[in-house]
């Protein structure tokens, strides 16, 4: 079983900067897919960015060129720089690692971007 863990998140005023940061622990073979995805109350959870083994990423549109997501193969870690933030960024952020066989969440993180 694989345990993934949140950091980061919080309030910061609209323009500002936050990182979020997830670690996995437990049975860990192989991590092909590291992501964020945030959801809204009433919405669906969203792709926000996602980065796959040769460190090819993907991002949402509305993301593009504010946020960067890195990971840290080593470590079993993914982290998400969000930059310029915006308050419809406001969201539960979760993390997600995929295996190709399995996919695996964290517990979400708030993330609050005031006006």
């Amino acid at each position: 079983q694989v345990q993934l863990v949140e950091s980061g998140g919080g309030l910061v005023q609209a323009g500002g900067s936050l990182r979020l940061s997830c670690a996995a622990s437990g049975s860990i073979l192989s991590l092909l897919v590291m992501g964020w995805y945030r959801q809204t109350p009433g919405n669906q959870r969203e792709l926000v960015a996602s980065i796959f083994t040769n460190d090819v990423a993907r991002y949402a549109d509305s993301v593009k060129g504010r946020f960067t997501i890195s990971r840290d193969n080593a470590k079993n870690t993914v982290s998400l720089q969000m930059n310029t933030l915006k308050p419809e960024d406001t969201a539960v952020y979760y993390c997600h690692m995929n295996t190709g066989i399995q996919g695996y969440w964290g517990p979400g993180t708030q993330v609050t971007v005031s006006s």
